[in-house]
């Protein structure tokens, strides 16, 4: 491997120059306790951590940068741990969507702002990777991703859980009267048992994978158990790659490229991933100068069928996923539809990276002749209700729903539904569609998972576990059913979804790809003429930078100063 002389690393023009500036950043370097031959001349590695005491997804990151750090020493590097913002999706409020962005930029600016010629990622819990990579897109050093990697199966009686999935089941259990509270509380105790995310394919599992299709993870690494010993040894293997990749001057750029995203899409879709994926992907890819959207998505679905059998569309969870054979065998099912001569941060060419893997079990990761979808597992709707899109998990939903029409029950908000949705006087019926309003981008704030409206109780004692909801909020990638989401233009800015009143009927056909609001366009007109925009939700601080710049889900939700193309220069370092 060619190894740069110090005059060619990044760092060289904080540390190597004869100026004062130099001097004082040397000084500073033995005021931390390293000596001059720990760091002069070495490719400095900046390690994003977003470890946090309330991150549970990420609590185990603390230990993991340690074993970054090996690597990097050992491959002859100079590693940093910075401490960035952590995005909880169990606790932020009012969702850790709202931030996303915020990290994203977070992440950008530490790295050209600091003396760092390369950096390793950590993070894995939903909005943690799309930030991380936003980010680092856009300063373009050589990057490589760890994941935070799934938790153990939960256990509850004799039964494997899976987190988020079988909470939303077990939750409308109780509300229909089938369980108590003594068997909440045992579920409690059994529902996550480790560190790590959500071991069903939610949303955090989705956008680790994308990230290792992506080709900015070292092989295999997205679906390691995070308390797995090969976790760690993940974690070295990357610090000493991404030296490498330094090296090699082999920045980000060189691998996100279009041909990598349409990988990605590809492999989310065959997985049965999260609509979340959706939103990200499409901010991911604008950050690359790459144009990705929902029409790719719903061109890409129909070549690929869903191979993984997997929770909350299958049967199976990320440990059995892992040791089926991983990332790699599940996308060796797929090369007929990849680009197999692009790079990744381990090798010259994805096919060079898929070359002799093996499906270690054909149940959990199907053969093309045995799919558990013949379609990817996202469709992307239009129509009157929505003309900028919307997406539907229809994998995850009840066959006999995907082309229905029933009467709206329109609800103007989450907290008026959560007061309502069990009032006897509205009169919800199994064939209603529920319709919540104000739940997107900017009317959420930051677009909350609420698209999982829950049935009314006295439909769950009669045995309904599934309805049509229809909301411009995204839903949690571990929950399931007819669940129509992410509907641009949001309600709250004066999009068709807030022109809608109880009793209108509304029709889904996932077939035929459509969402219509089954009104005469003049009352829709008349109803836009009498719209009045809500009151600004905040008057100050992020939120107000985030109301002013957030763009709609269509588009990924990114800031607007952020996505717009453009480059920043280097910092003078003096």
């Amino acid at each position: 491997m060619t190894v740069k002389r110090p005059e060619e690393l990044r760092s060289h023009q904080w540390y190597g120059t004869d100026g004062l500036r130099s001097f004082s950043h040397r000084a500073r370097t033995r005021q931390l306790g390293y000596l001059p031959e720990e760091h002069l001349g070495k490719p400095v590695i900046a390690i994003l951590n977003t470890w946090s005491d309330i991150n549970p997804c990420h609590v185990h990151l603390r230990d993991r940068a340690q074993a970054v750090k090996r690597g990097v020493w050992q491959a002859g590097g100079f590693p940093l741990e910075f401490p960035v913002s952590t995005l909880s999706e169990t606790f932020q409020k009012p969702t850790p969507m709202l931030y996303r962005n915020m990290l994203a930029m977070e992440t950008e600016e530490l790295l050209r702002s600091y003396p760092v010629d390369g950096t390793v990622l950590m993070g894995g819990c939903d909005k943690s990777t799309p930030a991380l990579l936003m980010g680092a897109a856009s300063a373009d050093l050589p990057t490589v991703f760890v994941p935070a990697g799934p938790m153990l199966p939960g256990h509850w009686r004799n039964e494997v859980l899976g987190s988020g999935t079988d909470m939303w089941k077990y939750w409308d259990d109780k509300r229909a009267g089938l369980i108590g509270d003594a068997e909440m509380a045992e579920l409690e105790n059994g529902l996550a048992r480790s560190p790590g995310t959500c071991m069903t394919m939610g949303t955090a599992s989705t956008l680790t994978a994308a990230a290792e299709a992506l080709g900015v993870t070292v092989p295999g690494a997205s679906s390691i158990p995070a308390v797995d010993s090969g976790h760690e040894r993940m974690a070295a293997a990357s610090g000493r790659r991404i030296v490498g990749l330094v090296h090699q001057d082999r920045k980000l750029s060189q691998i996100l490229t279009g041909e990598a995203y349409e990988d990605a899409v590809a492999t989310v879709l065959a997985l049965g991933g999260s609509t979340n994926a959706v939103i990200h992907l499409i901010a991911m890819a604008g950050r690359s100068g790459v144009q990705l959207t929902l029409d790719d998505f719903d061109r890409i679905a129909r070549t690929v069928p869903v191979l993984a059998n997997l929770r909350p569309g299958g049967r199976y969870l990320m440990e059995d996923f892992h040791f089926a054979g991983g990332l790699p065998a599940f996308l060796a099912q797929l090369t007929d539809v990849l680009h197999l001569d692009r790079p990744t941060v381990a090798h010259d060419t994805l096919r060079e990276q898929l070359d002799g893997v093996l499906v270690h079990n054909p149940d959990v990761i199907r053969p093309r002749e045995n799919p558990l979808a013949e379609e990817g597992g996202v469709a992307v709707l239009r129509g009157n209700l929505c003309p900028d899109g919307a997406v539907i998990k229809h994998i995850a939903a009840e066959p006999r729903l995907l082309k229905h029409t029933g009467p709206a029950m329109v609800f103007p908000d989450y907290r008026t539904m959560q007061r309502t949705i069990n009032d006897p006087g509205l009169g919800i019926t199994a064939d209603h569609v529920l319709v919540l309003q104000g739940a997107g981008p900017k009317g959420g704030p930051g677009m909350p998972e609420y698209g999982m409206l829950p049935l009314p109780d006295h439909l769950l004692k009669q045995g309904v576990r599934d309805m049509v909801r229809i909301s411009d909020a995204r839903m949690s990638g571990t929950s399931y059913g007819t669940c129509v989401l992410h509907i641009a233009p949001e309600s709250y800015v004066g999009g068709p979804l807030a022109l809608v009143r109880s009793g209108d009927l509304i029709t889904l056909d996932v077939a035929t790809r459509t969402l219509r609001l089954e009104i005469p366009d003049e009352e829709l007109e008349r109803r836009r003429a009498e719209w009045t925009p809500p009151p600004e939700r905040y008057e100050r601080g992020y939120g107000a930078l985030y109301t002013e710049q957030i763009t709609q889900a269509d588009t990924g939700c990114d800031f607007a100063f952020l996505a717009r193309r453009g480059k920043n220069p280097d910092p003078y370092a003096g």
